[in-house]
């Protein structure tokens, strides 16, 4: 009667596996020296009235490691001019070291199939009329059990997140994301709004990227400024 194999030879092989899942580092954007900041040390620019404060560090939604896949920024725009402010991630860039400029990715962008998240709560549905379609990049499932030896990395459907019992990948855009996304539409005179923008990943491309929006008339459509905060890209 033969003996059942050991998975023994394996565990070194699935140590090393959960060690490469569990450092892969999130790269974040910080204000360099040279940035203005407020009395709390966050990035801060202000011309014609309009005062822009910028974190590259505020993420705290799902999924938790957004920044592998895209650099989310938390904005706060604060109109104390005479204009009203029209508010379009479409006016907001990051220009890299390189001087490629990154546009704030919106709808479809965002709603990339090769795109997921981990640290989510696999939900997707329905925010502020906008539709989160689960994606086909990752499959999940139920592990086959037969009689004799069994081993997870034999399984079709074998995930290390799965196997260790962290959270899977989650499609993109998620509850959170969309929840917290800046809005579109018009900022009065005296009124403020924060929320966030989500560009593509600059964290293997550039070690240093400046935000920067351009100040429109709502009621005109005149550009009128330009407002830029620099960052440094750390891992």
């Amino acid at each position: 009667m033969s003996r059942p194999m050991s998975p023994r030879p394996l565990r070194p092989l699935l140590a090393l596996t959960a060690l490469a899942v569990g450092c892969v580092t999130t790269p974040t954007l910080r204000p360099t020296a040279e940035a203005s900041t407020t009395a709390q040390g966050v990035p801060v620019s202000q011309e014609e009235g309009v005062r822009l404060v910028a974190r590259g560090d505020a993420w705290r939604g799902v999924p938790s490691d957004l920044g592998r896949v895209m650099t989310p920024v938390q904005v706060r725009l604060e109109n104390h001019g005479e204009r009203p402010l029209r508010i379009d991630p479409a006016d907001f860039t990051l220009v890299g070291g390189s001087r490629f400029e990154y546009a704030a990715l919106q709808g479809e962008q965002i709603r990339d199939e090769s795109l997921t998240g981990v640290g989510g709560s696999g939900d997707a549905g329905t925010q502020n009329g906008v539709t989160a379609r689960p994606g086909t990049a990752f499959a999940w499932g139920p592990w086959f059990r037969g009689t004799g030896w069994y081993s997870p990395m034999y399984d079709p459907f074998f995930s290390p997140y799965s196997y260790w019992g962290m959270a899977p990948p989650e499609p993109l855009p998620t509850r959170d994301m969309l929840r917290e996304a800046l809005p579109q539409g018009t900022l009065p005179p005296g009124g403020s709004l924060t929320g966030f923008l989500y560009f593509q990943g600059v964290g293997e491309r550039e070690r240093q990227v400046t935000l920067r929006a351009r100040l429109v008339d709502a009621r005109t459509g005149e550009a009128f400024g330009t407002l830029e905060i620099p960052f440094d890209v750390r891992s």
